[in-house]
């Protein structure tokens, strides 16, 4: 039997949080901040809150992904698209 909080992949998992995801963006909008997609609080996410855990269940995900700090997703964003830049510009 599978459990309900297995997934088979991270496609399955991301939407299977895609509601608090689509909550923090709401939020986020609200705040003005509007160059920030759910896509990119997954991934920050990803790389700061759950890159040395394991075994998290679903409740956890959906806490981090509501208690993001706007500051530090905002920085993570900046980070990623000079980064992104930087890569242009060297081509």
């Amino acid at each position: 039997m599978v459990r309900e909080d297995t997934f088979n992949s991270i496609s399955d998992l991301y939407k299977r949080v895609l509601p608090a995801l689509n909550t923090r963006l709401a939020e986020l909008k609200r705040e003005k901040i509007t160059y920030i997609d759910t896509i990119d609080i997954w991934n920050y996410c990803i790389n700061n809150c759950w890159r040395n855990k394991k075994n998290l269940r679903i409740y956890e995900l959906v806490s981090d992904i509501l208690n993001v700090d706007s500051l530090e997703l905002i920085m993570y964003v900046r980070k990623k698209l000079k980064n992104e830049e930087s890569e242009i510009n060297e081509r």
